[in-house]
């Protein structure tokens, strides 16, 4: 079947880019306002820090040296290893019923990774020192090392996949979605590998790290894409495609799979915690399950990331799109409250506990500053401003037929 479909040319692209965003009423610029507000006062309180040092605005410390901007940079980049895992079920591999979902979720998925690294960017101080040493002087025998690399390998093949799915071109956008999906897979089990290889933190030591943040990045990219994709209909004020419901139908069941093997992964972890008592990570599972951290652990990471989600999904079926975006969002907070968790209880004990040393006999405590929270907040800003203006300037991400 022979296609017959002329490019569009330059000038009629810029009139439909002009035309939409006419069109698009004041809802819509507002979004565009707050979440480049967000983005702003971000950058501002980055700035600050990376002159004025890190302990004046961060609430981290010696003992407690990852805060949240670690975590909202697990979250962002875990989302976009999921997005693009899941998405490329469909034009990488050809399963027909995922095809609709490919271009939108290949966008959002470069979209969380670039949220990622303008969160990380103020993390790390200096970040321009990183891209140069990266390169002059690799440590290959550095975790960090091979997920900094491995992160630009992948969004270059992503950066290239969105291009070639814009041009209509199948076949290297195939090939450059296969080599992301790769290359997201062992960037993002590196990732995990950055906590399991740590021998002094029990918490997260041991072989399951890796394994754990590709099923937990894909369940992330099945309730990111329901939700984004539900969102961008009820921007766009058009009537969802038999075949864009299918596609949301079966990445629900997906997700229904995933929350369960991720909830299969916390049972398993909280009973390993728990057997190697006294020693081991038992405080910190002890804390978890009924101390200090419980609420947190139970309501946000259990109930709204998992258990809520999974019965609103069994319940929508994949075909009542309310049930299903109060799922998904419910999700994104639980999932980033989870990431939170990994992150601060892994450090909670500290590292002469065992030993009782009278200094570190209590768990260590550790709140982000008004200026984290503003900081992870512009990672969310990021990602909303991308997705308003890509959801505009690339008319809805609309998948030609082949």
């Amino acid at each position: 079947m022979a296609h017959h479909h002329t490019t569009p040319s330059l000038n009629e692209l810029v009139t439909g880019v002009a035309n939409r965003l006419k069109t698009a009423g004041t809802g819509f610029y507002l979004m565009v306002f707050i979440s480049l507000c967000m983005v702003l006062a971000a950058t501002g309180l980055g700035l600050m820090t990376m002159f004025k040092g890190h302990e004046a605005y961060y609430n981290v410390y010696r003992e407690v040296p990852w805060g949240v901007l670690i975590a909202a940079y697990v979250f962002f980049v875990v989302t976009s290893t999921g997005l693009c895992l899941v998405s490329s079920i469909g034009h990488v591999f050809g399963i027909k019923d995922f095809m609709p979902i490919a271009k939108r979720s290949v966008f959002l998925s470069i979209a969380t990774i670039l949220s990622g690294f303008f969160v990380i960017a103020f993390e790390i101080k200096i970040p321009w020192r990183m891209a140069i040493y990266n390169v002059i002087s690799p440590n290959l025998t550095s975790n960090i090392w091979w997920m900094g690399t491995l992160y630009g390998i992948y969004l270059a093949f992503m950066f290239a996949e969105y291009i070639f799915l814009l041009l209509n071109k199948h076949r290297p956008a195939v090939i450059c979605g296969f080599s992301g999906s790769v290359a997201g897979i062992a960037a993002h089990s590196n990732l995990g590998a950055v906590f399991g290889l740590l021998m002094g933190r029990e918490y997260w030591q041991g072989p399951y790290m890796p394994i754990y943040f590709i099923a937990s990045a894909m369940m992330t990219g099945c309730a990111v894409i329901i939700f984004f994709h539900i969102m961008g209909y009820k921007l766009n004020k058009e009537q969802m495609a038999p075949d864009m419901q299918r596609a949301l139908e079966v990445t629900t069941k997906i997700g229904i799979l995933l929350i369960t093997v991720i909830l299969f992964f916390t049972t398993w972890k909280l009973i390993a915690g728990a057997a190697g008592q006294p020693g081991g990570a038992y405080p910190i599972v002890h804390s978890e399950v009924v101390g200090h951290h419980a609420f947190i652990f139970w309501f946000f990471e259990i109930l709204l990331g998992m258990v809520g989600p999974l019965v609103l999904f069994i319940l929508s079926k994949g075909r009542n799109l309310k049930l299903m975006l109060i799922a998904s969002l419910s999700m994104v907070i639980g999932i980033f409250v989870m990431r939170y968790n990994l992150v601060y209880l892994g450090q909670s004990l500290p590292v002469y506990y065992s030993l009782g040393v009278n200094e570190f006999k209590e768990m260590l405590n550790y709140f982000p500053s008004i200026y984290e929270w503003v900081i992870t907040a512009g990672g969310f800003g990021l990602t909303a401003l991308l997705f308003l203006i890509g959801e505009k300037v690339f008319d809805g991400h609309k998948v030609e037929d082949h």
